[in-house]
């Protein structure tokens, strides 16, 4: 049965946001998830040619085991983050918990990651692999 994270990547320009998700959504598949979709708020009304500015920053990934895959997402967001040069935040969210990321030192970093993998651990999640080391 596949899991779903949400991504969702905040930049308050728009072009920049479409081309950071399209970045990451390339890592992420590279990494071998089942699927990583952008976030859809639905069809634009008739006659527009609008698009949905809340969504373009909004990735679905779809993946199978839980805390490998978590482990493997967050490493590449986290080497995506330090190069995509001032993204502003990139929030995570399986289920009801989320993982916020932003300009926190990579100690900080490093235990909120902790904290969410034992969230997700604690909320009934199998058990980690022995070594799941975080780039």
């Amino acid at each position: 049965m596949s899991r779903q994270m949400t991504i969702t990547i905040h930049d308050p320009d728009v072009e920049r946001l479409e081309e950071l998700s399209s970045v990451l959504r390339r890592e992420l598949l590279d990494l071998g998830v089942d699927d990583v979709e952008r976030a859809s708020a639905g069809e634009a009304p008739a006659g527009t040619r609008g698009i949905d500015i809340a969504a373009i920053g909004v990735l679905i990934v779809a993946f199978q085991e839980p805390l490998v895959a978590v482990t493997a997402i967050v490493g590449a967001i986290r080497g995506w983050m330090s190069s995509a040069r001032g993204a502003h935040a990139v929030e995570l969210t399986i289920g009801d918990q989320t993982l916020k990321i932003d300009s926190a030192s990579r100690e900080q970093q490093d235990r909120l990651i902790d904290e969410f993998v034992a969230a997700l651990h604690a909320s009934g999640e199998p058990d980690p692999p022995a070594s799941s080391p975080v780039p």
